[in-house]
């Protein structure tokens, strides 16, 4: 495939001596639609059941009748063991996983989306601690490629500068529906008879693997591959989205993917894509530490009824709240193509409801500041993953980039286990004078970012990094990226 430019002044693209008029607006338009009329409601239910299983566990441990703990005869911090060890596993297989989706394709996705669908199943007839941690650990396997590889394949079909709202919409919308849908999920299956042999929290388990295993046997035949193979697209829009990615690459590949290599794999790890992990990761204590513990927080609080049902209902409406505002603060990223300042607001709203979490004892205002702490941390971190991968090329360097940002980021999660510690219960100090700091340093962080790029941006116009193209080849060239001299980052 190459770009050239046509006798009218416009670009055409040829692929396999096939030559079309290239983005023109009513074409590009309509394949936009198409693609976000697909994509983002397939993906965002593929994060949504992600979420809800993986969140599955502390629902369960919040029923009251049985409980997992008592039921397994879990004793001291076992239960906080398994979910450690969970996040041990997601963390290590995320870079694998992405490398193996961009060898296989999409059929890759469909089958950890099965898989982990099936293990959520056999979480449900599990009897001991031992069981607990043998689920957990092929649970972590398996999910722990599903956030990477949607965002991988979401950046395969859109710009760079469109990239950020589709993230956000998918990885952001996605735990809220997911926190929300999951609350009024657990609640309804403990009300309803028990089902055979599978009793109280145990329901949970069963039914919400169902669901997942059975969409993800529907993903083996409706997930879209690349576009050069997308069953999704018709030749012609083929070509074009092919097209509109090739205008992005400062070097043409031809709508080929280079050959992965371990120096290419290293080059992910770069001051941008760190900053971004670094934050995913801080964040990821607030976040999923308010996430995997706001049923217990809530029920702590003299405002609400202690029953369990009560309580995981007052979880869903400051999910709600989080929705809405992912689609607002993603839509204005996209339109100014700035990360940094949208970013910079939402965390303010999370220093905002940890201050207050930590500064009173009331609990309207307590919360009142799981609306704010929800909020600000729903776009925040998917946009954190759609900056780095927006700043990351060739393939194989952004492959590796959408796993690297949320592998180092579940390190957050691991944190956040030990952060709401029943010995600190009601008011939870340490985790959200944590959870303050955390989001605090973030500000920081990312007004450091949004001038680092400033800076680089700056010195490439000037011709600093002008000496990067001497004496290379064609391949050498094609595999420079973001390294590239004519390459600008986006703040």
């Amino acid at each position: 495939m190459s770009v050239k430019d046509a006798p009218n002044g416009k670009k055409t693209v040829s692929v396999k001596d096939v030559e079309v008029l290239s983005f023109d607006p009513v074409l590009e338009k309509r394949l936009l639609r198409k693609l976000d009329w697909v994509l983002l409601p397939l993906f965002t239910v593929t994060f949504i059941l992600n979420f809800i299983d993986r969140c599955v566990v502390p629902r369960a441990a919040k029923e009251q009748r049985i409980g997992i703990e008592k039921d397994l005869g879990l004793v001291g911090y076992e239960y906080n063991i398994a979910l450690t060890i969970f996040y041990i596993c997601y963390i290590l297989f995320e870079i694998p996983s992405n490398l193996a989706l961009k060898r296989f394709g999409s059929v890759w996705l469909a089958f950890i989306v099965t898989a982990f669908g099936v293990i959520t199943i056999g979480s449900a007839f599990t009897h001991n601690f031992a069981g607990l941690v043998i689920t957990r650990v092929f649970l972590g396997a398996a999910e722990g490629g599903t956030l990477p590889g949607l965002t991988y394949i979401l950046s395969r079909y859109y710009r760079r500068s469109e990239l950020v709202l589709r993230v956000g919409v998918v990885l952001g919308l996605a735990p809220t529906f997911a926190g929300a849908f999951g609350g009024l999920l657990a609640s309804g299956l403990l009300s309803i008879p028990d089902i055979g042999s599978v009793t109280s929290w145990r329901k949970i388990f069963l039914v919400e693997g169902i669901i997942t295993s059975g969409f993800g046997l529907v993903c083996f035949l409706v997930i879209p591959d690349d576009p050069q193979r997308s069953r999704l697209l018709s030749a012609e829009q083929k070509v074009l989205a092919m097209a509109r990615i090739a205008d992005d690459q400062v070097v043409s590949t031809g709508g080929r993917t280079e050959r992965t290599s371990l120096r290419l794999v290293l080059r992910a790890f770069n001051f941008n894509t760190t900053l971004c992990a670094v934050c995913f990761l801080m964040l990821n204590i607030s976040f999923q530490g308010l996430s995997l513990f706001m049923p217990t927080v809530v029920a702590t609080q003299a405002y609400f009824l202690t029953a369990t049902v009560e309580s995981q209902l007052r979880t869903v409406p400051p999910y709600v709240v989080g929705a809405a505002w992912v689609v607002l603060n993603t839509s204005y990223s996209s339109l100014i193509k700035r990360h940094g300042f949208p970013i910079f607001i939402s965390v303010l709203l999370m220093v905002a409801g940890y201050a207050i979490f930590v500064g009173t004892h009331n609990s309207h205002a307590r919360y009142a500041a799981c609306f704010l702490a929800i909020a600000g941390g729903s776009p925040t971190i998917p946009m954190f993953v759609a900056w780095g991968t927006d700043n990351a090329a060739p393939d194989t360097v952004r492959a590796v980039t959408t796993a690297i940002i949320p592998g180092i980021g579940a390190l957050g999660s691991i944190i956040a286990v030990w952060t709401y510690l029943p010995t600190d219960a009601p008011d939870y100090h340490m985790g959200n004078s944590l959870n303050l700091a955390t989001s605090s340093a973030v500000c920081v962080l990312t007004l450091v970012g949004v001038l680092y790029i400033k800076w680089e941006n700056h010195k490439r116009d000037r011709g600093g990094r002008d000496y990067r193209l001497d004496g290379l080849t064609n391949d050498e060239l094609e595999q420079l990226g973001s390294l590239h001299p004519g390459y600008r980052y986006l703040e």
